[in-house]
């Protein structure tokens, strides 16, 4: 597949297992609002610890780490960790969660357009380094999320790429956790999520 291009977003090819592209849309009355409900969805965005409440209940639970501290009081950052708490079995090697880490922040700005984007991929545990790869999905994997505004319109979108279980260089136990989650992940079941986000993100009171 090719690389799909938004202005000055690239999001990366799928070379193996599941892509994923999911989106949602509001017009605004004026662009005034379409601009207001815009910079509210970036910041959103950037805010993972606010995401199962905009998901809803059947959310996976979002941690912003940092390698110096933990729960840093700002917006995320590259560079930055997202402890990822999914319902079920925990990952050992990331210490009962699973984790990914924000490689990059991109913003785009025109007359009348604006894009923001996040991407995170599969990372280790910044505890466990030696541990390898703290995700259900392996290394390669990626979630790019963009924010677009055209006019009056704003939509969020999401995209995932190279979606392999991990499950290699992986104790049994994460073997076999691994597969069931993202197999689970693959028949849909994060979609529901990404899909609940994307809503949120644009129109979620908080």
């Amino acid at each position: 597949m090719e690389n799909t291009t938004h202005r000055s977003i690239q999001i990366p090819p799928n070379t193996s297992g599941k892509a994923v592209d999911l989106d949602y849309s509001v017009t605004a009355v004026n662009e005034e609002e379409a601009i207001k409900t815009f910079k509210r969805a970036c910041k959103r965005l950037l805010n993972p610890p606010v995401w199962k409440e905009i998901s809803g209940f059947f959310s996976a639970t979002f941690h912003l780490e940092n390698s110096v501290e933990s729960s840093p009081q700002r917006l995320a950052m590259e560079g930055d960790y997202l402890r990822i708490n999914i319902p079920g079995p925990g990952n050992t090697a990331g210490d009962g969660y699973d984790w990914v880490q924000v490689v990059g922040i991109t913003e785009y700005e025109d007359a009348g357009i604006g894009e923001f984007s996040l991407e995170l991929r599969p990372s280790i545990n910044p505890a466990k380094p030696a541990e390898g790869i703290a995700h259900f999905f392996k290394e390669g994997a990626s979630s790019t999320f963009i924010i677009r505004r055209n006019g009056n319109v704003v939509t969020a979108s999401y995209h995932g790429r190279n979606e392999v279980p991990n499950v290699e260089d992986v104790s049994l136990g994460d073997k076999v956790r691994n597969t069931i989650v993202a197999t689970g992940a693959r028949a849909g079941i994060s979609e529901l999520q990404w899909a609940a986000l994307m809503k949120g993100i644009l129109e979620k009171e908080l």
